[in-house]
């Protein structure tokens, strides 16, 4: 893992640095955590605490943070034990930009046999199949018929690409990522192993004569935009007719299930285990927490938000907060809390005078 001073991250991040200017720092860790050479945060009092009992070498310190409450062991510590604080407007951004300083390097990609992308010798490549000069395709990677790898896509390992698939510019997918056959994903994605993109929606319809069910084709596809995250072990159903569409800029977490036709917004964020039925349309800057399913046919108003473990049956304004099973206004269902929990002390005192 790469290494850095005090004062060359301060100048990298333009955080103020209080404190020696020359000590080394090898790695990020939470204060409880950290040993000398970490680099740790500070983002509220209790954080403070941590921070003056711990051992980390230096720390970001968010500017809504009492000072006194960090200074003390730099300005008057042990010189023996050097710390430094790193004074910035917001500790988690700064934070950003510090792991992107000590990420480590990317590995060297094998060679290619001649001019063009680096293939490896285990990948199954379509004749019919476009892949960019510059494109990796790792180990036992597949790319069917007429598909297309952009510019600088990466296809880790173990990668199944469909026939007429297409993989964006810089698109990094990691191993054991299974796009089908004609879904497409854009420029700058990146998705995690195990996702699968295009299997067949859950659809069935009852036999006529009452014996079993009869499955509907999905002859649709999945449309994934530019700057998507998906996390390990997500699965995006293809549309029965037309598109699935995940909207540019959504991040969506690891296990999570989006049905058939789901159009989701721009800049959504998805937390883990949600379950998305099919033709739900999100507008852009949805929030769901983790857990929360949704009904078919339902629509999500842009920028509404829904607490984890929610339900939600009907349609959402946008804007607006909800939770609960059914989900309703937030301020509704608290209110419903305050009752049940002045209920359940009315029934166990009513039980105690028996």
């Amino acid at each position: 893992m790469p290494s850095i001073t005090t004062g060359q991250l301060a100048s990298i991040i333009s955080a103020q640095l209080v404190g020696p200017p020359d000590l080394i720092l090898r790695g990020v860790e939470s204060a409880d955590r950290a040993v000398s050479g970490h680099l740790t945060f500070v983002r509220s009092a209790k954080f403070a605490a941590a921070w003056r009992s711990g051992l980390a070498t230096a720390a970001l310190v968010a500017a809504d943070v009492p000072l006194d409450r960090v200074l003390e062991d730099v300005l008057t510590g042990n010189p023996g034990a050097a710390r430094a604080i790193l004074l910035v407007p917001d500790a988690d951004l700064a934070m950003i930009a510090a792991l992107e300083c000590f990420a480590p390097p990317e590995p060297a990609p094998w060679q290619s046999s001649g001019a063009g992308a680096q293939i490896h010798a285990s990948a199954v490549i379509h004749p019919t199949a476009s892949v960019a000069a510059t494109a990796f395709i790792g180990p036992l990677c597949v790319v069917g018929p007429g598909a297309v790898i952009g510019h600088e896509a990466r296809l880790v390992a173990h990668v199944t690409i469909g026939a007429g698939g297409a993989v964006g510019a810089r698109t990094v997918l990691y191993p054991s990522v299974t796009v089908y056959d004609r879904c497409r994903i854009g420029a700058d994605c990146m998705i995690h192993g195990g996702v699968v993109i295009g299997a067949d929606g859950f659809g069935y319809h009852p036999r006529a004569d009452g014996q079993g069910v009869i499955k509907i084709p999905h002859i649709g596809d999945v449309v994934i935009e530019d700057h998507v995250e998906i996390g390990a072990n997500t699965c995006v159903d293809r549309g029965k007719f037309g598109s699935s569409v995940i909207g540019a800029g959504t991040k969506i977490d690891n296990l999570v299930q989006i049905g058939h036709n789901c159009r989701i917004g721009r800049s959504c964020i998805i937390c883990g285990e949600v379950g998305l039925s099919g033709s739900v349309t999100l507008g852009d800057g949805v929030v769901l927490g983790g857990r929360v399913g949704v009904a078919d046919n339902v629509t999500i108003g842009a920028g509404a938000r829904v607490a984890a473990y929610s339900g939600v049956t009907g349609n959402i304004p946008a804007g607006e907060t909800y939770m609960g099973a059914p989900a309703g206004p937030v301020q509704e269902w608290r209110r419903i809390y305050g009752y049940l929990r002045r209920l359940g002390k009315n029934r166990a005192a009513t039980s105690d005078s028996l």
